[in-house]
């Protein structure tokens, strides 16, 4: 039997477009399912579901980057519990979902166990044996969690 870390969870959501349908892709039992299952410790995360508008002034503000991404993480402590914030722009995932022929969930699940990873220190642009060691990783998680390679 798998022994999973503990996690607490807020799960927020921003002011969206197709509300219903990013919330019923997003049950909160699930995402603490698939955030648990990519945990190396106990966390405390907020995962927060953003507009483009709010994903795009976050990625400019702290990564200077002139765009909304599908996922960014914000990582404040690993020792003794990964607390971090976890902010996923939905226009951007269920666009991304649509052109990878994913279902929503799938995307999303795949997303927050990739910000996970990433908030525990895992980075997949410092080189490319990172980025394959991280995508594994990634694949293993979903695999078990029952999703096919979101690569």
């Amino acid at each position: 039997m798998l022994l999973l870390n503990q996690l607490t969870l807020s799960l927020q959501f921003g002011k969206i477009d197709d509300a219903a349908l990013h919330r019923a892709a997003l049950p909160r039992h699930k995402v603490a399912r698939w955030i648990r299952h990519a945990l190396q410790s106990d966390a405390e995360i907020t995962v927060r579901i953003v507009d483009a508008e709010e994903g795009l002034a976050l990625n400019r503000d702290y990564r200077k980057k002139d765009y909304a991404t599908n996922v960014l993480t914000f990582d404040y402590t690993q020792e003794p519990v990964v607390t971090a914030d976890l902010v996923l722009c939905a226009p951007v995932v269920a666009k991304e979902a649509k052109e990878q022929g994913k279902t929503l969930q799938a995307h999303y699940a795949h997303l927050l166990v990739h910000g996970t990873l990433h908030a525990q220190g895992w980075d997949h642009e410092t080189s490319e044996e990172d980025a394959q060691v991280m995508e594994l990783r990634e694949m293993e998680i979903m695999a078990r969690l029952g999703f096919d390679n979101p690569y």
